[in-house]
């Protein structure tokens, strides 16, 4: 596998057995030893008690929770966000080792169109750079946007002479396809630029690159105020987030993401060394966009507009993110509609000090569903209470218990009763937003049997020649191969260590089924005596899909002797079931 590569296996064999996985892990999350393994609070999923397990003996990690697991590199890759030999080289400079990557990558899907796309944004911002540029540079800067923020955000210009689509047909480009990416539209016979008269705000995918752009008219009178790209094969709106792509790295170091609502928010917050500010591509977050964020690991703070949208937005958008186990907190910045406002007139110092004083979303949320209410009402008032006792169904105990005491306290009702309200409603509810949330596909007993079967093979050689001497067959084609994978690491390497036989597999076609294999068991021990009986259970199954085919096969037959073979075939598989 990785040894078909420019990288030899056993410089990355040489990285993973020079490493300790407990001291790289704890670089990320603190470890404590307990019995012969390390626990800590598993990264990859809402985990509020360490289920996490690290073992220092065999090199791996594995939580018991959401069944993540793997060797040193596999948590480094997830963690970070990287690819997998991009994990090898941050583990060789962690412990001091040099790693020689000279792996190149395949061909990129869809390289031209990200070659056209790269080279109109050169081509914007060239324009932005020539005399013709001068009243756009001035609105510029009348709003406080200076050259160095043009350059970070690579600011552009589309003139009104139809130059781009002009440029790109000298280089051969097909009209069709740039009018599929959005840079050129028909008109009759002729095509004209999409864009014209506006300045330039590229779009960047989480990769960098551009997808897509946003034109602002600078003119007087022309309209409309802000145009955007068409979605194409490069650019979904609701795949992307404005700025992640810088902000990504910096978000780790600062341990924290702001999320705000326009593109002039975030590069005024990044200019000014917010540099872990994101922006919103619309009004509400997708599930795609979600994911994003949660790649990211760590806490984020919802800073939009300080108007009656921006708080609708940022009680939406808090909800789709706490239900995402996103933690979560509000900034709501007063005497300006904005971040960019704010920043403009307050400075830097200012927005420290509000960043340092957020409230949590749970309070945002009691505030925002108690305004435009008369609670002196009897009638508001219950619908009050009840609207935050449906809220806290989805909070921890602590603020379940201190919120409830102030309901009682400022609107003079029984704690107890509320108490009683709060646990009615959670029996209403049980379970159903858990299993939304954490809901997998359910596993059949031979799935169960053939993952464990083949998790022991990857952790020790005898259960490897157990499952040799004693069943040597998947009925099903991605056991079989996932057997013949750790089979041939074994004739190859004369023993077999999970750790790393993850890093060997790791460019495999089938590396995704071996980790689900590896993700799925929760066992803590592995022994003899539950092999020998995941052995026994697959052949009893294999057994009964057999006789069930059989069953088929006889009733199907017009042949009355190939019926009576059948008949005595089906009776020697149960006599052959019931030994084992």
């Amino acid at each position: 596998m990785i040894g078909n590569m420019a990288v030899k296996e056993s410089q990355i064999d040489e990285i993973r057995k020079s490493a300790d996985i407990v001291e790289i892990i704890s670089s990320y999350v603190p470890l404590t030893l307990k019995g012969k393994n390390y626990f800590g609070v598993c990264p990859f999923h809402q985990d509020h008690s360490p289920s996490m397990s690290v073992s220092k003996e065999r090199q791996l990690y594995k939580c018991f929770s959401c069944g993540a697991g793997g060797n040193v590199f596999n948590f480094v890759k997830e963690y970070e966000n990287v690819s997998f030999l991009e994990s090898v080289s941050i583990v060789a400079n962690k412990i001091g080792m040099n790693f020689t990557n000279n792996y190149q990558k395949p061909k990129e899907e869809h390289e031209e169109e990200f070659k056209i796309m790269q080279l109109a944004s050169l081509f914007y911002q060239n324009n932005l750079q020539s005399k013709e540029a001068k009243r756009a540079k001035e609105y510029l800067h009348s709003r406080n946007i200076t050259d160095e923020m043009i350059l970070t955000f690579h600011l552009g210009l589309a003139l009104e002479d139809n130059s781009l689509g002009s440029l790109l047909e000298k280089k051969n480009y097909q009209n069709d396809l740039l009018e599929n990416l959005g840079l050129i539209r028909k008109s009759g016979l002729d095509y004209h630029d999409v864009f014209s008269n506006r300045i330039i705000f590229p779009i960047e995918n989480p990769d960098g690159k551009v997808v897509a752009f946003t034109g602002r008219v600078y003119l007087k009178d022309a309209t409309p105020k802000y145009l955007n790209s068409k979605e194409t094969i490069l650019f979904k709106k609701g795949n992307v987030l404005y700025n992640y792509h810088r902000a990504k790295e910096k978000v780790r170091l600062m341990k924290k993401v702001i999320l705000v609502e326009g593109n002039m928010d975030a590069m005024r917050m990044y200019s000014m060394g917010f540099y872990n500010t994101i922006a919103l591509m619309g009004t509400s977050l997708t599930k795609e966009q979600i994911d994003l964020i949660k790649k990211l690991r760590v806490p984020l703070t919802l800073m939009l507009d300080n108007d009656d949208a921006g708080k609708i937005n940022t009680y939406n958008n808090g909800v789709l993110l706490e239900e995402a186990g996103i933690d979560i907190d509000v900034v709501r910045l007063s005497k300006a509609k904005d971040p960019d406002e704010f920043l403009i007139n307050y400075g830097k110092e200012q927005m420290e000090e509000c960043l340092k004083h957020p409230i949590s979303f749970l309070e945002f949320k009691l505030a925002y569903l108690k305004e435009n209410k008369n609670l002196a009402d009897s009638k508001e008032l219950v619908k009050y209470i009840k609207d935050v006792l449906k809220v806290l169904e989805k909070s921890d105990e602590l603020e379940q218990e201190i919120t409830i005491k102030k309901l009682a306290k400022d609107y003079d009702l029984s704690y107890d009763l509320l108490k009683s309200e709060l646990s009615k409603n959670e029996k209403k509810v049980v379970d159903i937003p858990i299993k939304q949330e954490i809901e997998r596909p359910k596993k059949n007993k031979y799935e169960m049997c053939a993952n464990a079967i083949l998790y022991y093979m990857m952790n020790d050689v005898k259960y490897l020649k157990m499952y040799q001497k004693k069943l040597n067959y998947f009925s099903l084609k991605k056991y079989r191969q996932i057997a013949s994978e750790v089979l041939y690491y074994f004739e190859k390497h004369k023993t077999i260590n999970l750790a790393d036989f993850l890093s060997y597999v790791e460019t495999s076609p089938i590396k995704d089924d071996i980790k689900e294999v590896i993700n799925s068991i929760k066992e803590k021990e592995l022994t003899d005596a539950k092999m020998e009986e995941y052995i026994k259970s697959m052949k009893r199954i294999m057994i009964d899909e057999e006789i069930k085919e059989l069953k088929l096969k006889q009733k199907n037959s017009f042949d009355e002797s190939e019926k009576n073979e059948i008949a005595i075939k089906i009776t020697e598989l149960k006599k052959d079931k019931e030994k084992l």
